[in-house]
């Protein structure tokens, strides 16, 4: 990721600014690890923030491939120098971090790491994360091991607190810019947890909401609907004609109050997407609809990777849909989901092979078959919607959204 150092303010100014684009957690922790590994030009950076349990609630590192992250295995428990990172006052440095006492091995499959440069951020007396940087890339042309001439000088007449100590690649400069990073971190990241708090209230509150409605507008459609039963039990010997009529009261009651309730759980956002991710939520639901249906549905993931959460949130909820669709209105024998990577956002597709429609009539169908609400939440994350279809040759809906 790194293409060389940048110093000074200019440097800073980037890290901060692409800092504050992002209110999601977890980009925040990302944007910090690879601007502070830019800034410092270290081969690797890590970013933990710690738990109540002795490990780390996130841990994110940047110069790691996917493979060598997942070769490597959990995460890390806090010992030996993470754990004194989360307990100093101030930064660390040290030339070989293997040599230091309170190194305590790390998996095989680890990248081998040396000089080390690590210092808590901490908002007041907490602190809420530490970071880290290893192996600082020197030029290959560079001045000599330590920095210096024979008479003490800078090889390359920089100031003294810009030249590596004691065998370190990273200097007293560089301390001074992570902990000028830090502490601006320390402020996106707390911003971005209480912008998830608040979030997360909203839909404490949001689902308080929908409750009341969901009490109110169902309670009175069961309600009706018994009363309406009963009639039509009661008129079932005397007056067959207006029993069935009654009946189909029964049914069109039953019908809206399987629609309001429908409504109103699709407005939730999924647990299982919060804790597993969207694919794994794709493949839980559709692995469940197969079963619960004739039709075969299948789901494939294509090099996906994470978005932000209101755009997998509309992912899903589209699919959610589409699925829906598919199964009760096309008469397809089988639906296949797939999500993959686009450029840096993702694509969704649902195809079936059911009866399919005109397209001049989408516009006729379109709320009855969801298409407004799936194209409302493709515009409302800057995505797009397409539906192709034709008599006879199924139809497929395609969302791309964008990575946030």
């Amino acid at each position: 990721m790194s293409q060389g150092p940048r110093s000074g303010l200019v440097a800073v100014s980037a890290a901060l600014l692409a800092m504050s684009r992002h209110l999601e957690v977890r980009d925040v922790l990302k944007t910090i690890v690879a601007s502070a590994r830019e800034l410092l030009d270290a081969q690797y950076a890590a970013l933990g923030v710690p738990d109540d349990h002795g490990g780390f609630a996130q841990f994110v590192v940047d110069g790691v491939s996917d493979e060598q992250w997942k070769a490597i295995g959990p995460l890390p428990r806090q010992h030996g120098i993470l754990a004194a990172m989360l307990h100093e006052t101030g930064p660390e440095r040290l030339a070989d971090v293997r040599k230091d006492p309170r190194f305590e091995g790390w998996p095989a499959a680890h990248p081998e790491l040396s000089d080390f440069l690590g210092l808590p951020i901490r908002d007041g007396d907490e602190v809420i994360g530490a970071l880290f940087l290893a192996n600082k890339q020197r030029p290959a042309d560079g001045p000599p091991a330590d920095g210096r001439l024979a008479h003490g000088q800078p090889a390359d007449g920089r100031p003294a607190d810009c030249v590596p100590e004691d065998g370190c690649g990273f200097t007293r400069e560089d301390e001074e810019l992570l902990s000028i990073l830090a502490q601006h971190a320390a402020i996106a990241l707390t911003n971005a947890r209480l912008y998830e708090r608040s979030r997360e209230l909203t839909i404490v509150e949001e689902r308080s909401r929908l409750a009341h409605e969901l009490h109110d507008a169902v309670s009175q459609k069961l309600f009706s609907l018994r009363l309406t039963a009963q009639a039509a039990a009661a008129l079932v010997d005397r007056d067959p004609a207006r029993a069935k009529g009654e009946l189909q009261q029964v049914a069109a009651l039953a019908a809206e109050a399987t629609e309001e309730l429908r409504a109103a759980v699709v407005e939730l956002r999924p647990a299982a997407l919060d804790e597993d991710g969207l694919v794994a939520t794709l493949r839980t639901q559709t692995q469940v609809l197969d079963r619960a249906h004739t039709a075969r549905v299948t789901f494939t993931a294509h090099k996906f990777r994470a978005l932000p959460a209101a755009q997998e949130e509309a992912v899903l909820r589209v699919a959610q849909e589409a699925l829906h669709n598919a199964l009760r209105h096309s008469g397809a024998a089988h639906v296949d989901v797939t999500v993959g990577r686009h450029g840096c956002g993702a694509v969704l597709r649902v195809t079936d092979d059911g009866g399919g429609f005109e397209p001049q009539t989408v516009r006729q169908a379109g709320r009855h078959l969801g298409l407004v609400s799936m194209r409302d939440r493709a515009s409302g994350v800057g995505g797009t919607l397409t539906v192709e279809s034709a008599p006879g040759k199924g139809t497929t809906i395609e969302l791309e959204v964008p990575g946030g």
